[in-house]
């Protein structure tokens, strides 16, 4: 069974009368790029202070590397890098000025070839010697996860690291993300709002939604679940009237011109395709859709029902 790397049980936060975070129940495993999602207001960016030590629960447990936050906050802390929000920097000084002033606040012994190194990790080594008040956002925020990894964390949390870049920007953390588990073995913890960006790098993820997780699993099992299927054919009431005593007729969501949208699983595609052939309908497409966006929305919107 794979290490559980964070167990976070019954966790809640409450500020006044306002519950920010409500009973909140999610496992990472090491090696995990797990995307944490959820609308605006769901509890994420509280989630991760709590699990930073930054904001102290109502109630519930953190534990990280088999230890309680509570009681071993230092000890563990000193194996996480994060960024939250965006990362800050001095704008007059280098990209390696930043880096070795932030390596001497924090107390340990990081040698300038590590920050050489971190800085070639993250695409900014000939940027070394540049102010930063000449980096673009983009840079600033791969100028973050480089200071995230100066101590070699065993576990990386990012919360919103794509917000406000462009497409180049995405992609270059997106690379970054796929660089540090697969060939460092790192353990991430993604936040995000931009589906397509953690459906794209993420291995497992939770959706929140009010404060608690309304479904936890792995990517590629969630997204095999209910597909938006659209068959096209020639004669779409002749289709429905193929389809009206059985079993697909509740699959049936929509119809949209010559075009018959169902939700249906994958392994149920090829008994839709054979029943309507067997009953001379002539498809002239069948055209699969699904995403974690879709698979999201639908999660939300069921849970404010």
């Amino acid at each position: 069974m794979p290490e559980e790397v964070i167990v976070i049980r019954n966790l809640t936060k409450k500020f006044g009368r306002i519950t920010a975070v409500n009973g909140l129940n999610l496992t990472v495993h090491r090696g995990d790029v797990f995307g944490f999602l959820g609308p605006n207001g769901a509890g994420k960016s509280t989630t991760i202070r709590m699990m930073l030590g930054l904001v102290r629960p109502s109630s519930g447990s953190i534990n990280i590397f088999g230890q309680p936050l509570q009681s071993d906050r230092k000890t563990i802390l000193s194996r996480v890098g994060a960024i939250v929000e965006k990362p800050d920097f001095y704008i007059y000084l280098t990209a390696f000025q930043n880096l070795r002033m932030l390596a001497n606040i924090s107390g340990r012994s990081i040698a300038d070839n590590r920050i050489w190194e971190m800085l070639e990790t993250v695409g900014l080594a000939d940027r070394a010697h540049s102010k930063v008040k000449s980096f673009s956002h983009g840079m600033k925020q791969r100028l973050g996860i480089a200071q995230a990894l100066l101590h070699d964390p065993d576990l990386i949390i990012l919360d919103e690291p794509t917000t406000g870049l462009d497409p180049q920007g995405m992609k270059e953390i997106r690379d970054l993300i796929r660089q540090l588990s697969r060939e460092q073995g790192k353990t991430i913890f993604l936040s995000s709002h931009i589906l397509k960006e953690i459906e794209e790098v993420a291995t497992r993820v939770v959706i929140i939604d009010k404060g608690s997780a309304r479904i936890e699993g792995e990517v590629n099992e969630l997204l095999n679940r209910d597909l938006s299927v659209t068959f096209r054919v020639d004669d779409v009431q002749r289709a429905q009237n193929a389809l009206a005593q059985t079993p697909f007729k509740k699959h049936l969501t929509e119809v949209r011109g010559s075009q018959l949208i169902f939700s249906v699983t994958e392994r149920e595609i090829p008994g839709l395709i054979q029943l309507l052939t067997a009953a001379g309908i002539k498809i002239t497409a069948v055209i699969p859709r699904r995403s974690l966006e879709d698979f999201f929305l639908k999660i939300t919107e069921e849970s404010r029902q």
